[in-house]
């Protein structure tokens, strides 16, 4: 009696018979298989190179794309670099908060950017940094775990942009020095609704408001 054999029971005799096509060798150029890419009829030898050769696509575009993001990380670690060492060059306790401020807008290309400070030390209570925040802003940002980027949702820290009339996306970064109460906001500001777009990742922006905090905490009281 002959018993049938389904597809699963061949795909395991051969799977589990590792010596049957060197046993049969002649059937590798005899079985002729459907080219699901060119339609054509191959061998399987000829199918097995042609699926070889998808998986080295994709191996290629796998690292084509792990090239171009390295690329781009040195680019902004580079970025990150020159602005860390504009912080470092300031003159002054007092140019600090332009200088971040500014090479924020130069080295990053970022359209606006300002910042407020409470609780700085009396000699800079009547600088323009230490200006009069409304506790809504305060409050807001000791409630930031994470930076926010987003929509302008007529946040009052936004007002603080020179022309803030035209921000349509915002990333709002907190200050803190570690587990500390938040002493300030950094704001960046874009007409460009995509610029700091909602669900972006916020771990480089986090990265500058550490830096930022730990080069501002000398104006604290």
């Amino acid at each position: 009696m002959t018993i049938p054999l389904d597809s699963d029971s061949v795909a395991h005799f051969l799977s589990t018979t590792p010596d049957f096509f060197a046993e049969h060798a002649a059937l590798l150029g005899q079985i002729r298989l459907s080219s699901p890419l060119t339609g054509r009829t191959l061998s399987l030898q000829e199918r097995q190179m042609e699926v070889m050769r998808e998986k080295y696509k994709v191996l290629e575009l796998q690292l084509s794309d792990l090239l171009r993001h390295g690329q781009a990380n040195e680019a902004i670690a580079h970025k990150f670099q020159n602005w860390t060492r504009s912080l470092l060059q300031a003159r002054n306790d007092v140019d600090l908060p332009h200088v971040l401020a500014a090479g924020l807008q130069t080295v990053f290309g970022v359209p606006q950017a300002t910042l407020r400070l409470w609780r700085v030390a009396p000699d800079y209570a009547h600088a323009w940094f230490a200006e009069n925040v409304a506790d809504d802003a305060m409050i807001f940002a000791k409630s930031l775990t994470a930076p926010y980027c987003g929509a302008n949702n007529d946040f009052d820290a936004v007002r603080w942009l020179e022309d803030a009339a035209n921000v349509q996306s915002t990333a709002i970064i907190p200050l803190r020095l570690g587990t500390a109460d938040t002493f300030g906001l950094l704001v960046l500001g874009s007409s460009d609704p995509q610029r700091f777009a909602a669900g972006m990742a916020t771990d480089f922006l986090s990265e500058i408001g550490a830096t930022a905090s730990a080069a501002l905490a000398c104006l604290l009281d």
